[in-house]
Parts: structure tokens; C-alpha cells; sequence
């Protein structure tokens, strides 16, 4: 787990060690235990901790480690292959290298390190782009081939770890985050008008290829791309792994629980290979709890620290399943509680570290759990991100399975689902059938829908005319050519709404230097799981998870696997926001909100009102508006 940057210069030219030490200085909280910077150019390859004077060349790599597996000097980057051809920079850990590194060896390749990069580089040297597949972990890597004279990047196959890349006046720079990439000439920091729309409408950031600012890229999720040395123009990335959505389990209920079981243990197992301590995140709900109990279920002997937020108000906090895991799984409890000062006081860096604005307060408190984890010494972090993505565990699945069945003219098993899933906690049959209905209409009519149920596509405090003139449209999804929403629902969400809770999960352990795993995140278990029929995932009776609860049986206490709510990282958001009220209207009211034209301030400040005197129900739009001016002063966006 690490913090990278590269750059390919052309033609070859002086880089000056300015440059070196402002990526390091950028990247020092993603790797505090080392540094490194390599220099490819005319005299060959050169590598020290720090460049002391400018030095010509094409291609700059720089590292800064965050030591967790080898944490000898063997671990070091950049590292270079025996035969000198190959040079890497990686970040995130690649969990099956063990079993790699001894097929490799059967091939005669030779190891001096205990390192998952070691394995990593040789894998690629050996069977180049198709390693990628043979890989369990997270990753986000470039490796310089001098031979064949490409710098060659990928990154994991949900987008874990983060990968931003930009063309500049001198060629083409990468980094591990935004704000390394926005001092070079030429890269502007004008704003991306349609991820713009995104985020303020639907809350989304992180979709496929762009970002925020129109000059920044990401490569997305199971994506490689390719630079040559000599034409440093990016092509086209290519995708290398995607989950087959017509492949079928052919299983019983009973059997598919077994096999999802083992494959969640396996996945636990090597996820828990580390060589410092490592901690979970504990929310109380079945994904969390899981990953617990299965900690402790692999490894009795384990010393186990979990770490969860506990909700001030009693109607959000799941303190009470919190214990009971904790105390099944006799582990070393870690709580902290917040208050809204805390959130202001904390607000500049969390924007600052987040890069760019983000959904809801929930991420402050995910911010403050890696924290608290940070001041007990752990270093590494396992948390349940995901699982509800491939496990149909949000509300709206119960929607989309309804819709399933509708379109399938299964009318009784409809009728049913829809009688017995609407009494479950937070539904409710007008909110199940439009969220069943939401997923029937084709896109047109969505528009029409969402204007009836006060959801309109352009709100009165978004300036319509200057998103318009920018051709911007809202992203919306189309079920109609589908039987199966349910798994398509699903997909989307892994596809356009996970990457944005990754990056979070990134950028909040970051922040503190914490290596955060994802167990829920691999091929073969999401794979397995959307291969599953609909009903396994969410049953008859509208129990979500239904095939995951009964895997988790004998494992983790059945007080958490019968629970029916869904909490989560919930935070008291609406009277956090009223207690801050003078905060929240300083910040509306300030120059920089003023100088976006993106959002009507004068309707934007009467939407507000309307909340706080409960004439509106209370959204998260006002959190957004409170997270765009803040980053636009920070990052001095530019609105054109």
C-alpha cells in the first residue's frame, strides 16, 4: 500500500528535482516508511531514495511505501527485475502472490525478497498483460519495459486503488491522486460539467473514465493502458476483465450458501496475510460482523481490534450488535462519538484529503474510525465495502427484484413479494412500488415520474441554462430491455456508484496511513454471486442477503444474521446541519458560492430554508453544496 507518480517526458528533457520533491511532498501520507524515485534516460536507469540535483531523461517513476508485506529493504521501490528490463511502481497489495511466486519458480524465475512487488513484476515479465487475471488483490501499478520502450499502468478490477493520469505541456504524468497533477503547465483546472451534474444531482463523482476537472482522467476499473516512450499520447485504455452476466449457477439454495462460503472464508484467509497488525471496521450490520467472526473463526489465537462509529442518537446507533459481535469474537473494542463542531473543525482536510467533494457526513465518520485505528497502531484495516453492491443489501434491490418478477409475469409470486417485503423496516408498499415502477419506465417517462414525487432532474437551484449550454444530461438508467433487473440493478451499481465508496474507503485510511482491505471484493466471489438466481439474493419473503445469511450460519451470532434494518454508517446529518446553521449559511452566502455558476445561490438559500423549517424533507443536497464550495476554494476550480 503505497502512493505513486511517473511521468514520461518528451522528448527527453531536464526534470528538475523541484518537480521529484513536490510528488514526494504530495504523496508522503499514502507511504511514511520509505521513498524512492527512478530516472530512465540516455545513461540507463537510475534509482536512489531522492534525486540532489536535476537530471535528464524520459521517464520519472516515484514511491513512497507504506511497508506491510517484507518490510525489509528487499521491499523497496522502485523496484527493478534481475534482468534490468522492467521497473515498477505499485500501490495495494496482491493477496495470492504466495501462490503465484511458487508457480512462477516452477517456471525457473528466482525471488530475493518475500515481497507481493517482487511477484508482481515477475509475473508481468513473464506472462505480461495476461497476469492481470491470475491476480487476487487490489492494485494500481506502472512498470517501465526500456526494451520495448512503454510505461504500461492498470488497476485493479473494482477500482480499489485509485489511478489519475493527465497529459501536460511536457508529455504524460500519473499519480496515486488529483492534487499532485494539477501544478503542471498546461493542466487546467477547469470543471467537468457533466460529472458536475452527476455529483450534484445523484450524488456520483466517480464514474468511469473522467473525474471532476476536465484535464484529469482516471484509468477505471479493470483497465490497462499503455504509453509509448516515443509518442507519450495515451490510447485508448483497455478493459481486461468484466463480470459475465449470462453465466448461470447451476445450484440449489443449500449448496450455493456452501460454496459462497467458502469462497467468503478463502477470501478472509488471504486477506489476513500481513506482516504488521491488522484491525476491522465494525459497524454492527451483517457485512462487518462477518468479516469479524470469520477473522476469528480462521484464527482462534488472532489478537483482534475492532473499530466502529457509535451514533449519538439512539434511532441510528447499532452499539448494542456492535458488542454482541465484539464479544463473541473476543476482540479488543475501539468505539469513538462525534459532534457536530468536530465535523466543522475537520471539514477543510477532510475535503482536502478526499480530493474531491463526496456524498454525506457518513464519510466524516468512516474518516474518524481510521483515525481511531491509526492511534491504536494498526496499520492494516479489513471493512465490508462492496458487499451490499453484490449482495442486493440497499432497499431499493427489494424494488428491483419486485420488478424482476413483474416483468417475468410471475403475478403470484409478485403479489407475495410485494405483501410480505413491504411490512420489512424502512419500505413500506408505496416506497417498494416505486421503486419497482422506477425500474419498469423507460428514461422519458423516469424524467415525468420524478417531476410527480418531487425528485425533478433540474431543481430550482441549479442553474439549468448554464448546464444546458454545456450539454450535459442526467444519467439515467434503462431497465426496459430486461427481465432480470434485479442482477442488471446490481451491476450498475458495482460499476457507476462503488467506485465513489472506494474512493472514500481510500482516501479516508490514507489519510492515516492505513492499508484498507475490501474482502469483499474479488473475481471469484463476485463472480459466483451474480451468477446466482435473483431469489438467492434477495428471497421470496424480501429478506436481502438471503443466500449470504444462511452461508454466515454457525459462524456469526444469528441476533445479527435475523436483523431486518439497515443502518450503517448513519449520522444524525439533518441536526448536525441545524445546529450548525450560522456555518452552513456563512458558507452559502460566501464569495466563492457566488462565483459558481453552476448553482442558483438566491433559490439555493430558499431550499434551504424550506428544510430547516421541515416544509421539504430533509436530502443531502445541502451537504453537496456545502462540499462544492469548500473544493472549489481549495482546488481554485475554474466555472467557464
Amino acid at each position: 500500500m503505497c502512493g505513486i507518480a511517473g511521468l514520461v517526458v518528451f522528448p527527453a528533457q531536464e526534470i528538475q528535482k523541484e518537480i521529484v520533491e513536490e510528488l514526494l511532498d504530495r504523496l508522503q501520507h499514502r507511504g511514511p516508511d520509505d521513498r524512492g524515485v527512478l530516472i530512465f534516460g540516455r545513461d540507463g536507469v537510475k534509482a536512489a531514495p531522492l534525486i540532489t540535483e536535476s537530471v535528464e531523461g524520459e521517464v520519472l517513476l516515484v514511491h513512497h511505501r507504506l511497508s506491510i508485506l517484507d518490510l525489509s529493504k528487499a521491499g523497496w521501490q522502485p523496484m527493478s527485475s534481475q534482468c534490468k528490463r522492467y521497473h515498477i511502481v505499485f500501490n495495494g497489495e496482491i493477496y495470492n502472490y504466495l501462490e503465484l511466486r511458487a508457480e512462477l519458480e516452477a517456471h525457473g524465475h528466482i525471488f530475493h525478497s518475500h515481497s507481493d512487488t517482487e511477484v508482481l513484476l515477475t509475473a508481468y515479465s513473464h506472462w505480461g498483460v495476461e497476469c492481470l487475471n491470475r491476480l487476487v488483490g487490489m492494485f494500481a501499478f506502472a512498470i517501465l519495459d526500456t526494451q520495448e520502450r512503454k510505461l504500461f499502468l492498470a488497476r485493479d478490477f473494482f477500482g480499489i486503488k485509485p489511478l489519475y493520469y493527465t497529459l501536460w505541456q511536457g508529455g504524460f504524468a500519473f499519480a496515486s491522486e488529483i492534487h499532485p497533477l494539477l501544478d503542471f503547465p498546461g493542466v487546467s483546472r477547469k470543471v467537468n460539467p457533466q460529472r458536475l451534474y452527476d455529483y450534484l444531482r445523484f450524488g456520483l463523482t466517480d464514474r468511469g473514465g473522467e473525474t471532476l476537472l476536465a484535464d484529469i482522467k482516471q484509468l477505471s476499473a479493470a483497465h490497462y493502458l499503455e504509453i509509448k516512450l516515443d509518442n507519450p499520447m495515451p490510447i485508448e485504455p483497455l478493459c481486461y476483465w468484466q463480470v459475465d452476466l449470462n453465466k448461470r449457477a447451476d445450484l440449489s439454495f443449500d449448496e450455493a450458501a456452501n460454496r459462497l462460503r467458502e469462497l467468503f472464508l478463502e477470501s478472509i484467509r488471504l486477506h489476513l496475510r500481513s506482516d504488521v497488525p491488522i484491525g476491522t471496521a465494525l459497524s454492527g450490520g451483517i457485512d462487518s460482523s462477518a468479516i469479524v467472526m470469520a477473522m476469528r473463526y480462521l484464527e482462534p489465537s488472532l489478537e483482534i481490534h475492532t473499530f466502529s462509529y457509535i451514533a449519538s442518537d439512539p434511532a441510528l446507533s447499532e452499539e448494542r450488535y456492535v458488542d454482541i459481535v465484539g464479544k463473541s469474537a473476543h476482540a479488543v473494542m475501539h468505539k469513538v462519538q462525534l459532534e457536530s463542531r468536530e465535523l466543522v473543525a475537520d471539514f477543510k482536510y477532510l475535503i482536502q484529503a478526499q480530493g474531491e467533494p463526496f456524498g454525506s457526513t457518513s464519510i466524516y465518520a468512516q474518516h474518524r474510525v481510521f483515525g481511531l485505528a491509526r492511534e491504536a497502531g494498526i496499520k492494516v484495516m479489513l471493512d465490508g465495502q462492496g458487499a451490499d453492491e453484490i449482495l442486493g443489501g440497499y432497499i431499493c434491490y427489494k424494488g428491483a427484484r419486485l420488478a424482476s418478477l413483474l416483468k417475468q409475469n410471475r403475478w403470484a409470486e409478485a403479489y407475495q413479494f410485494m405483501r410480505v417485503a413491504s411490512a420489512t423496516p424502512g419500505m413500506g408498499s408505496w416506497l417498494l412500488w416505486q421503486w419497482a415502477i422506477n425500474y419498469m419506465l423507460p428514461t422519458q417517462i423516469q424524467v415525468l415520474g420524478r417531476q410527480l414525487v418531487g425528485k425533478d432532474l433540474n431543481p430550482p437551484w441549479l442553474n439549468t441554462s448554464w448546464f444546458k449550454e454545456r450539454n450535459t444530461s442526467p444519467s439515467l438508467f434503462d431497465y426496459t430491455g430486461n427481465k432480470t433487473v434485479l442482477r442488471e440493478s446490481l451491476y450498475d451499481s458495482l460499476r457507476e456508484t462503488l467506485p465513489s465508496l472506494l474512493r472514500y474507503e481510500d482516501r479516508n485510511s490514507m489519510a492515516f496511513s492505513i492499508e484498507s482491505r475490501v474482502p469483499f471484493l474479488t473475481p471469484a466471489l463476485v463472480s459466483f454471486m451474480f451468477a446466482l438466481p435473483e431469489e438467492y439474493i434477495v428471497s421470496p419473503d424480501g429478506t436481502s442477503k438471503a443466500v449470504f445469511r444462511r452461508a454466515m450460519k454457525e459462524i456469526v451470532p444469528n441476533s445479527i444474521l435475523d436483523r431486518k434494518d439497515k443502518i450503517g454508517f448513519a449520522t444524525p446529518e439533518f441536526s448536525w446541519l441545524n445546529s450548525l446553521k450560522p456555518w452552513v449559511e456563512y458558507t452559502l452566502r460566501s464569495e466563492v458560492a457566488a462565483q459558481i455558476p453552476a448553482l442558483n445561490c438566491k433559490k439555493l438559500e430558499q431550499e434551504w430554508n424550506l428544510i430547516l423549517t421541515g416544509k421539504r424533507l430533509f436530502n443531502f443536497n445541502a451537504w453537496k453544496w456545502l462540499n462544492l464550495i469548500e473544493w472549489s476554494s481549495q482546488f481554485e476550480v475554474i466555472y467557464e
